[in-house]
């Protein structure tokens, strides 16, 4: 039940950066982690620690963390002769030795990674898989497969093109099972790939995430290339459309450039309120019914009153951050009305499910108590870490965005859903 050994070394993720991956033995054998990292990431996430050794993967080494793993971390959970069943001591511990708010001492990927580790540990200890022993510690007694949101178009700091949102999302919502969901995302996605030919050849390049990249400027303009994808697929009664408009990326004092990826021109910049009608205008027009980080992360009166004046799905990331201080906040504003859930942004699984407050499990009760929905989210900075497919199911949210049905770090995690 003890920890025996940890290791901690330097892989690569998804776009070819490093990244942080923990072996972790016990006398059941070993348990591997691996932690994603994201391109537009919030300012209030916790630290993710980088050398900055411009000699060493061009700065973005992670070989500092892999030391505080291998030579105070995991020495200290070995010498403790903890249980890997007990999630909460064992985060307890690793943050008591940071010891500060944003993980910036061992850095959020070191902790993360052993955390993840000491997880996988513990559903072997118990003999259960490992969404049975995440539902355990979240005190869900049945379990539910999600909804895959697939982000099919790319555009923002997830592509070269000229759009200034980041994602546009399908949502097989009609489907009856998600072996079915996974199938019509895969048959909307090949659809549209039929449909972008049109910009030319090189428009059926993906992005970080599997999505398609084409050269278009307006975001209404992807909007209508999903449309026509999912009435080619006959699924228009299955399928409905998400957005991930990241729109901290394009916030500029106040306003909002829509062509944040061209030459500045003052003349560009709308206003809160004139992007909140740009929003309205996709929800009518278009079957929206998820809008996720569409105004600046301390915008807070925009989205107070966006969410307030739409009835659809406002999704809280750059906002929210998984952070409970941040969604306590955004709660008692209305400022949205569902968190997405990344495990990296906070940087452990469990502390506590009460008194010492939870990063993850937690916050998602939190949430769900007080009428939110959740969305479990990978990074664009993906590993073959298959973790998040099991937490969905644990945590029962009912939503996972784990990008488009393509690319192998990305599938890895919808079928993992399948098995």
């Amino acid at each position: 039940m003890s920890i025996l050994r940890i290791h901690d070394r330097e892989i690569l993720d998804s776009r070819g950066n490093p990244t942080v991956e923990v072996d972790l033995y016990t006398n059941k054998g070993l348990f591997r982690a691996a932690v994603p990292s994201g391109a537009s990431a919030g300012i209030y996430e916790a630290l993710e620690l980088r050398d900055n050794d411009k000699s060493h993967y061009l700065g973005k080494g992670v070989s500092r963390a892999v030391k505080y793993v291998n030579e105070f971390l995991g020495t200290a959970l070995c010498t403790q002769n903890v249980n890997v069943v007990d999630q909460e001591k064992i985060d307890k511990l690793m943050l008591e030795m940071d010891g500060t708010e944003n993980k910036s001492k061992f850095g959020a990927s070191a902790i993360l990674g052993v955390s993840l580790a000491v997880c996988k540990a513990g559903a072997a200890e118990k003999g259960v898989p490992l969404y049975r022993h995440i539902a355990d510690l979240a005190g869900n007694a049945e379990v539910i497969l999600p909804v895959p949101a697939f982000n099919v178009i790319n555009g923002g700091s997830h592509a070269g093109n000229k759009l200034a949102m980041q994602e546009f999302v399908i949502l097989p919502v009609g489907a009856d099972s998600f072996k079915e969901a996974l199938r019509i995302g895969a048959e909307v996605y090949h659809n549209l790939k039929n449909v972008i030919k049109k910009y030319g050849k090189d428009a059926t390049n993906v992005g970080d995430e599997g999505g398609f990249a084409p050269n278009i400027l307006e975001n209404k303009e992807a909007l209508e290339l999903l449309k026509t994808a999912i009435s080619k697929a006959a699924y228009s009664e299955k399928v409905v459309i998400g957005m991930d408009v990241a729109a901290s990326e394009f916030y500029r004092d106040g306003k909002y450039d829509l062509d944040f990826k061209s030459p500045d021109d003052p003349s560009r910049y709308i206003s809160p309120d004139h992007l909140a009608d740009l929003y309205k205008g996709f929800v009518k027009n278009y079957p929206v019914v998820s809008i996720e980080d569409p105004f600046d992360e301390d915008d807070w009166a925009a989205w107070k009153k966006f969410t307030g004046s739409v009835g659809i799905q406002v999704v809280g990331d750059d906002l929210t951050v998984t952070n409970p201080k941040r969604i306590a906040k955004a709660v008692e504003e209305k400022a949205c009305n569902c968190l997405l859930l990344k495990v990296d942004q906070i940087g452990s699984v469990t502390e506590s499910l009460a008194s010492v407050s939870s990063p993850l499990l937690a916050v998602c009760k939190l949430t769900q108590s007080n009428g939110w929905g959740v969305m479990v989210s990978h990074r664009s900075g993906e590993t073959e870490d298959t973790f998040i497919a099991d937490l969905v199911v644990g945590l029962c949210t009912g939503q996972i965005k784990t990008g488009a049905p393509c690319r192998s770090e990305r599938l890895a995690k919808y079928n993992q859903l399948l098995r």
